[in-house]
């Protein structure tokens, strides 16, 4: 069967023409402009939305906001369709049988090498326009996280987390995670009592 990938780089493409497509191949919709899927993650990618995903749930138990790990399609507008690695919608009224209508309270990107770029300028700057309240990017390899805000004038610069520092997620009240659980990597010291 033939891709559905745009012929020139004019082609615009729809939900309607989303829906349409094989559903063995992954796709994603960004102004219109259809994206193929890299190629399956590699296991460490998996393994930190694997982890990520496993504390949230466990945070968000019992509470009205529900996290979904991908494939997930999210639809934000007609001609911007996407598949986080990890969502959390707080209004059951924006998820359907098949998708999420409207834009997730946040959203999480576990960085791929071939899809850093994407997730720090074009999905940032589409998530911020769809608003998104808070968008999370983890970078596997280099072992940190950002934290962007959205507020009146768009997302904040963003909080560097390191990987043996507590991320909190500021719209998921109480909700802390140890990126050093995330990464397997020694957590913090502890700090040794002194002599006086």
């Amino acid at each position: 069967m033939s891709s559905p990938a745009p012929a020139q780089p004019a082609d615009r493409f729809t939900w309607t023409d989303y829906r349409s497509w094989p559903d063995d191949e992954r796709w994603e919709l960004i102004d219109g402009l259809a994206y193929a899927m890299s190629a399956a993650p590699s296991i460490k990618h998996q393994d930190v939305v694997g982890r990520l995903f496993s504390r949230m749930e466990q945070q968000l138990r019992g509470r009205p906001c529900r996290p979904l790990v991908a494939p997930t399609d999210v639809k934000l507008s007609e001609s911007d369709v996407v598949q986080p690695d990890i969502l959390v919608v707080c209004n059951p009224c924006k998820i359907t049988p098949s998708h999420i209508e409207g834009a997730p309270d946040l959203i999480v990107e576990v960085l791929s090498p071939g899809t850093s770029a994407k997730d720090l300028r074009d999905k940032k700057a589409l998530y911020e326009r769809a608003g998104v309240r808070e968008y999370l990017v983890v970078d596997p390899l280099e072992q940190y996280a950002i934290r962007f805000l959205l507020g009146a004038d768009g997302y904040d610069k963003g909080a560097v987390f390191a990987a043996d520092e507590t991320l909190s997620l500021t719209l998921l009240e109480g909700v802390e995670i140890p990126l050093w659980e995330v990464f397997e990597v020694p957590g913090p010291a502890a700090v040794e009592p002194t002599d006086s």
